[in-house]
């Protein structure tokens, strides 16, 4: 259990994600070919690397055996991590066709390695708290009771930029008894009961339902997380590249996205 006095530091997992190869089921997110339809459209054969956040995991394993389904012959692995180090990653020239992050500021400042991107998804933060909610955690202004072991993600990760930016606005003090390195790893932190409380995207929260309580915020209180797509000119598969990020922005995937939780762009 982590000590509330010890604050974890990403720079070393930043370090680690740059410098190790990807592999070809990060997170357990690599989907091989679908059995296809001989009506599906797009170049055949094509082997897709995606960059993709942590909190389109479960997601973009859905929407990914429907795009193979319908371009038989493409294949795509996914590669998910914090928004921050897949930057890195495509920054140190690591092989991908694809880029797809929780933030627009992190995409614009890979102008220079990218396509225009396009949003596709929207999403929204909410508490994530052990099952029950114990401490009767009601909002924001709860967390900052001493008394409450809060976790965030690190303040350059997206979803822990808007978490200080909500806090900040709410002008509600809290000391996280760690920093994170992507949102899948704040609430496991709250499954695992090393944290009572967390501040998550609404769809991983949703996706553990059975192991803790989420509590809503306010919109006007919220932060609202963009998800922009984009082909990345170092691409050795540009037209299949270009195809997955235009689907992704289309009826079939608009329904996966929507159905996971996830808003409309």
């Amino acid at each position: 259990m982590s000590s509330p006095a010890r604050r974890h530091r990403t720079a070393p997992a930043l370090t680690a994600a740059v410098l190790l190869p990807l592999l070809a089921a990060c997170g357990g997110g690599s989907s091989g070919a679908g059995a296809g339809s001989p009506s599906g459209s797009g170049p055949a054969g094509a082997h897709l690397t995606v960059l993709a956040a942590s909190s389109l995991t479960d997601v973009f394993k859905t929407a990914g055996a429907a795009f193979e389904k319908a371009h038989p012959g493409t294949r795509i692995t996914f590669s998910f991590a914090g928004s921050q180090e897949l930057a890195a990653q495509v920054r140190q020239g690591a092989p991908a066709d694809v880029l797809v992050t929780a933030d627009t500021r992190t995409m614009d400042g890979l102008a220079a390695e990218t396509g225009s991107p396009s949003v596709i998804a929207r999403n929204r933060l909410v508490i994530a708290t052990g099952k029950g909610n114990p401490f009767k955690i009601g909002g924001l202004k709860d967390l900052a009771d001493s008394k409450i072991k809060v976790v965030l993600a690190a303040p350059e990760v997206p979803v822990g930029r808007y978490s200080r930016q909500m806090l900040d606005a709410q002008q509600v003090r809290v000391a996280p008894v760690s920093e994170e390195p992507n949102v899948r790893a704040v609430l496991g932190k709250v499954e695992l009961g090393e944290a009572d409380a967390g501040l998550v995207y609404r769809t991983d929260s949703a996706k553990s339902a059975d192991k803790v309580a989420t509590v809503d915020i306010p919109d006007e209180q919220n932060a609202v997380a963009s998800y922009p797509a984009a082909t990345l000119k170092q691409s050795k598969n540009a037209e299949a590249a270009a195809a997955f990020t235009a689907w992704l922005g289309g009826p079939e995937a608009q329904a996966i996205l929507r159905g996971a939780g996830f808003q409309q762009p």
